[in-house]
């Protein structure tokens, strides 16, 4: 479950955050997407926050980057920071554009893939300077990126694709939405009756007989 204290809609006093919760949730509970909805009850608790993410999600309006180019970034920043919610969100809007099934899963291994064209390929490179390499970008990656697109998109590809590892972030570490799940990397026990004696000794000389 969420780590914070998710507020019931009877808390919320933020015009903003009543007009949000109920656009986006269910009467039951839980969004249209089948997630559980808790990202905008967590988020209520804080509304200057709530509405600070919010206007980040404005800038799709009026933009003339086109969408695919950045949902392909957003859905490539969810697989890289291991964001279960934001890669998932982000494979469905792909679809919504009429982006091939092929295309959306080969996301995950682009580099080895065939199905993008340059442009699709710049972006995807780009995504991964900024998530994986922390924003270290190298020369050759940001000339391919700019014979596509102008500055301006390249500022706004920019933009989103690092709001969009900050909310991957986020929800991973507060468990929220699809990243409410335990931590994929635990010990495995070791077998009854294996000993506590140091694993290098299986591989010095008197143990191999020499």
């Amino acid at each position: 479950m969420a780590r914070l204290r998710r507020v019931p809609r009877a808390e919320m006093t933020d015009p903003v955050v009543q007009l949000f919760h109920d656009r986006l949730i269910l009467p039951g509970g839980g969004t249209a997407t089948g997630s559980p909805g808790d990202w905008w009850e967590v988020f209520a608790l804080h509304p200057a926050i709530f509405r600070h993410c919010v206007k980040g999600f404005e800038l799709y309006r009026g933009t003339a980057l086109d969408p695919v180019l950045r949902e392909l970034a957003q859905v490539r920043a969810g697989w890289a920071r291991q964001s279960q919610f934001v890669y998932s969100q982000h494979c469905k809007q792909l679809r919504a554009l009429g982006v091939a099934e092929e295309k959306v899963r080969a996301v995950a291994h682009w580099t080895v893939s065939d199905v993008f064209d340059a442009a699709e390929r710049a972006v995807l490179a780009y995504a991964d300077a900024l998530v994986l390499d922390g924003g270290r970008v190298p020369d050759e990656v940001f000339a391919a990126l700019g014979r596509h697109l102008p500055d301006e998109q390249i500022l706004e590809l920019t933009y989103v694709t690092c709001l969009y590892e900050m909310h991957a972030t986020m929800a991973r570490a507060l468990r929220l939405e699809f990243d409410d799940r335990p931590d994929p990397i635990v010990e495995v026990p070791a077998p009854d009756g294996y000993g506590t004696r140091d694993i290098a000794d299986d591989f010095t000389d008197n143990s191999r007989g020499t």
